[in-house]
């Protein structure tokens, strides 16, 4: 790595670190470390939801996914549109009218503190895969550049992102992330234009090559229910994006950190619209790749398509045939990108530790404690974060993991919300046994594949495994709907 780079990428790397930590202050309450007490504008709020959606999964994992097969993936980012509609107009008037900066005080309202502890839970567990996916996403490149041990380069990472959002708490998060939104816009800009002004016949032999491979496929619109068709990516897009911007805690922590409902409704529809074209952006990245490796054969290692290290891939071309300068600027999106989605993982997870679980059990508790919980559950969940990753590494590809797992540890939460929102005259006990059959689903949907062989294998789950999260949601509200209406259809014949 050149010089320029290297001090290009250390520069903003301590630069956003003393930015972060700038904004610590003295007599900070627990409602400023979380919310920041309702004041920070609706156009850096938006960015910060565009930058949290986007992390280092996107600005890695999605060229990557572009460049081993197509744009099937792409169709993910076409639902954020309709999910984010039904976010704008049942949820966010919803919490804004709790005023908790907890996203599942609600649940508690609704149906005790069981539904609160449960969700909280899974999205605590989602959290952490996350941190750690992200963490691991982040030392590619530098593993590439410097050859250390990835989890040194981890530690290290996961270490620099902690200082600054707990000492800066959540504005040092929502400023900092949009000074990195722009960051990696200008980044994927600058790399699509390197890549189409390094091919002979510029964006004309892009296209042409592109379309030769059919690498702008959005996939099969076949009916099959087993293959990542277009349309089990996008009825998988529906679910989470609407888990995303609906129930999610960092998403929800966004929300009450604007002045008003209007504000707050403005940086949700800015943030979530902003990202369909950006992550466009990461598929042309893949795409160029490709491309320029199909005209540039000899520049890539053999092993990056052996091995299927797709994710890897960005990270090489960037070192190698990147010019000096842009490799700096582009490291440095990398981070821009992981480092935002981190420290607000860490910030939404203290948030939820403390008001729903710590403050649940522990009554009439001080600001100075409030403030001690945040920091030290910060730091734990950076710790945990960070061991996880350790063991993600090496993997085909981090989006598909992160997809997966996403799935699983979402444990059919968004049904709850559903269900209480839309079903009015549903109970605990319809909620209950809707919960119980869809967490027993969505164990045999995940687990089936691995641990059912010989006789089992005929009872193994036949679907593809994106449909985890659409059948434990849908398992969840149905079946609260279907007892709901049987009672209330009993005590009218009584």
């Amino acid at each position: 790595m050149h010089n320029i780079d290297l001090l290009i990428f250390i520069t903003y790397f301590i630069g956003i670190i003393l930015f972060g930590v700038s904004f610590h202050k003295k007599g900070r309450t627990a409602n400023d470390y979380s919310t920041g007490s309702g004041t920070i504008p609706a156009w850096v709020i938006g960015l910060s939801i565009f930058a949290t959606f986007v992390s280092s999964i996107s600005y890695l994992a999605l060229p990557g996914i572009a460049f081993l097969s197509n744009w099937n993936s792409y169709v993910f980012s076409l639902t954020i549109p309709f999910a984010m509609l039904m976010a704008i107009k049942f949820f966010i008037p919803l919490y804004r009218s709790v005023g908790s900066p907890s996203a599942y005080t609600w649940l508690e309202q609704r149906f005790g503190p069981w539904a609160r502890m449960y969700v909280a839970s899974f999205w605590m567990l989602t959290q952490l895969m996350r941190i750690a996916t992200i963490l691991y996403l982040l030392a590619l490149p530098m593993y590439v550049l410097l050859g250390w041990d990835m989890r040194i380069i981890i530690l290290i990472t996961g270490s620099a992102v902690l200082i600054y959002s707990v000492l800066g708490g959540i504005k040092a998060v929502i400023w900092t992330d949009a000074i990195q939104a722009i960051v990696l816009i200008c980044g994927a800009i600058v790399t699509i234009g390197i890549i189409i002004y390094s091919l002979p016949g510029g964006t004309s032999q892009f296209i042409q090559v592109a379309n030769q491979h059919d690498k702008f496929s959005l996939g099969s619109f076949g009916t099959s229910l087993t293959e990542s068709t277009f349309w089990v990516v996008f009825v998988y897009g529906l679910f989470i994006n609407l888990q995303n911007y609906g129930i999610d805690q960092n998403y929800i922590q966004r929300y009450m950190s604007a002045r008003n409902e209007r504000e707050a409704i403005t940086s949700a529809l800015g943030g979530g619209l902003l990202y369909v074209p950006v992550s466009l952006l990461f598929f042309i990245i893949g795409t160029g790749l490709f491309v320029y490796y199909q005209v540039y054969p000899d520049t890539l290692p053999a092993g990056f398509r052996e091995t299927g290290m797709s994710d890897s891939v960005f990270p090489w071309f960037i070192i190698n045939i990147l010019p000096t300068g842009l490799t700096g600027l582009l490291i440095a999106s990398i981070f821009a990108a992981g480092m935002s989605t981190i420290s607000t993982s860490l910030n939404s997870s203290a948030t939820v530790f403390l008001n729903d679980f710590y403050k649940r059990y522990k009554k009439d508790v001080t600001e100075k404690k409030s403030l001690s919980i945040l920091y030290i559950s910060s730091a734990l969940i950076s710790i945990f974060g960070i061991i996880i990753s350790f063991y993600i590494i090496r993997v085909d590809s981090a989006l598909d993991v992160w997809w997966n797992l996403a799935g699983i540890f979402s444990g059919g939460m968004l049904g709850i919300f559903l269900l209480g929102y839309f079903v009015k005259k549903s109970d605990n006990l319809s909620v209950i046994t809707g919960v119980i059959l869809g967490l027993l689903v969505i164990a045999w949907m995940s687990l089936s594949p691995v641990y059912f062989t010989g006789a089992l294998e005929k009872y193994m789950n036949p679907l593809h495994s994106y449909f985890t999260i659409v059948i434990g949601t849908m398992v969840i509200f149905f079946t609260g709907l279907i007892i709901t209406l049987s009672i209330n259809k009993y005590y009218k014949k009584k």
